[in-house]
């Protein structure tokens, strides 16, 4: 089968550029340091399932506690997400199996972001899109392992890397520039891209009314969350039409 020549430029292009990363030692040290914060994560989180305890003390009138609440009473669907969790975990920490928890890994914490967006979950609401990133780039890192699925015409297997004491010591400072450019955005979005928040309890939440405009159709909004145990878009309903 005959492939465009852009399709191949782009090929060579992905394979160069990964070829580069590969031979630098902050890069493997930055990839070792995205699989120890990644396992980090999921084991404590994903014991708690195995256990059978319930991951939080949030209120059943929160929406990310009455979520969390309604999962740990599935039973054993419960103890499959902590199973997989853990499972994600010891196997980004081997490197030879480095990659399938990067796989299994990615679905899960990808869900885990979504979800606290759409419910302003305060736990999580930085840190799984921080996860999500860094399970990106560890899915980049290995990207000679999978990269044949892709409708790119390779050529020949990838060759060896460097060995360790063979890598390139160049500081990569555009890269980390980039790297902290990136967490600051992030962090600097999402505490400002909800006009209001849940908070995790009452009094976490009527301290933001406070700073508002209409301090009075925040304490609403509170009371539907926390007292009546509204769902979120009603909440934000009840507060669009108090101001």
């Amino acid at each position: 089968m005959a492939y465009p020549k852009q399709t191949m430029s782009l090929s060579l292009r992905l394979d160069q550029l990964h070829s580069q990363a590969r031979e630098n030692r902050w890069l493997w040290l930055f990839a070792i340091f995205c699989r120890v914060a990644l396992a980090a994560g999921f084991i404590p989180s994903g014991l708690v399932k195995i256990l059978g305890e319930r991951f939080t003390v949030l209120s059943v009138n929160h929406p990310m506690g009455n979520y969390l609440e309604a999962v740990y009473h599935t039973g054993y669907y419960y103890t499959m997400i902590g199973i997989m969790q853990v499972t994600a975990a010891v196997l980004l920490l081997v490197p030879r199996t480095a990659i399938l928890g990067a796989v299994i890994y990615f679905p899960i914490i990808l869900n885990i972001c979504i979800l606290s967006l759409a419910v302003r979950f305060d736990g999580s609401l930085i840190t799984s899109p921080l996860m999500v990133l860094a399970n990106l780039y560890l899915l980049c890192w290995y990207y000679h392992t999978w990269k044949f699925i892709l409708p790119f015409n390779h050529g020949a297997s990838q060759q060896g890397f460097p060995k360790w004491n063979d890598l390139n010591n160049t500081f990569p400072t555009k890269f980390f520039a980039g790297v902290v450019t990136t967490v600051a955005l992030v962090v600097l979005f999402l505490t400002n891209a909800f006009e209001i928040m849940p908070h995790n309890m009452l009094k976490d939440c009527t301290m933001q009314c406070k700073d508002k405009q209409n301090p009075q159709a925040c304490l609403t909004f509170c009371d539907c969350i926390h007292q009546e145990g509204q769902p979120l878009d009603k909440c934000l309903e009840a507060y669009d039409k108090a101001k």
